[in-house]
């Protein structure tokens, strides 16, 4: 990867109106409750990195399909977030959150509209935004983040991936944080993939495992992230919410301890977590640092109200305990 980029390239390819209802009190099924509040916010997992990254003073691009009078995209302008869009002659979905003073949060995600036809249109979107743009540099990092709209094929991400390696080769790193069909086809698909940002759910999903295991016993996630490692990835990131996170790469295996915080909102703490690595690893962070970061930015925002985000500004990756491991061999990748 080119030394002097830094742009962060976001690719959402199921997009979303963002509502956040707060209650007052625990969720009551089939009672009628008032809202204390009500927020809309532009969201989809890459649109969440890319707004974190703006938000941080960052290069972004944030790419996805919808129509420029579209809300989404209308919101995303309003915060100064620049796009590339794919036209598509429909309206993107909304997704309801509600949260409780606890912190526990309900979603309710409508699926999106069809892109039945449109892989190719939205590949080459992707990769001519990886390379230059009217408004800036070539990528540092492309993001594929979040689930498929109906009618897209479950290898999506590996159509996409193979666009962004056709065309740039080894100077753009490819981040991932996916789930289900998408992500397993992707990983089927022998595509080289340079960091992958899973929780445990979603790591058990793909090596097998107990997940709440890996919350309990952090070496336990380590080795699971290792075999993850052996599917030609990179680097994982696993996160774990209040129970701290996990760095595995070539150089080496790293634990971190959450920070108490208030949670109010987990919706985007993930999201959150991986834009504040992909800032830190730009800036030329050691792993351990941007691990540190990574966790400090998902705890931010998850003290956060609904799906507000923080900034780095507002971060304190110094109050992160971070245990290093010993080196390890690099996996061979399959």
């Amino acid at each position: 990867m080119s030394e002097r980029s830094t742009r962060i390239v976001t690719v959402t390819p199921n997009p979303s109106l963002d509502r956040t209802i707060e209650l007052s009190g625990e969720l009551q099924r089939g009672a009628v409750q008032r809202a204390v509040r009500t927020t809309a916010e532009p969201g989809g997992k890459g649109v969440n990195v890319s707004r974190v990254v703006v938000a941080s003073g960052g290069d972004t691009v944030a790419v996805l399909p919808g129509d420029a009078s579209d809300p989404v995209l209308a919101g995303l302008a309003t915060r100064g977030i620049p796009t590339a869009a794919l036209p598509i002659g429909a309206p993107l979905r909304s997704n309801v959150t509600v949260t409780e003073p606890t912190g526990t949060t309900t979603k309710l995600n409508e699926p999106g509209p069809s892109l039945a036809g449109r892989l190719d249109d939205l590949a080459e979107l992707v990769a001519t935004t990886a390379g230059a743009t009217a408004t800036g540099p070539a990528a540092r990092w492309v993001v594929f983040a979040g689930s498929l709209p109906p009618g897209l094929p479950d290898d999506a991400y590996a159509v996409l991936v193979r666009a962004v390696r056709q065309r740039h080769g080894d100077t753009v790193g490819i981040a991932v944080d996916s789930s289900g069909l998408p992500f397993t086809a992707l990983l089927q698909s022998g595509e080289r993939i340079d960091l992958v940002k899973p929780n445990a759910e979603e790591l058990a999903e793909v090596v097998g495992g107990d997940p709440d295991e890996y919350e309990r016993d952090l070496e336990a996630a380590v080795a699971a992230a290792q075999r993850l490692r052996e599917r030609n990835v990179g680097a994982v990131l696993l996160t774990l919410g209040s129970a701290g996170a996990v760095l595995v790469t070539d150089e080496g295996s790293h634990v971190a301890a959450a920070p108490r915080i208030t949670a109010r909102s987990t919706v985007g703490a993930g999201d959150s977590a991986l834009a504040g690595y992909l800032l830190a690893e730009v800036a030329g962070a050691s792993p351990g640092r941007r691990l540190a970061q990574a966790v400090a930015t998902g705890a931010a925002a998850a003290a956060l109200p609904g799906s507000d985000v923080p900034a780095l500004d507002h971060t304190d990756p110094d109050a992160v305990s971070v245990r290093t491991l010993a080196p390890h061999a690099a996996p061979e990748h399959v």
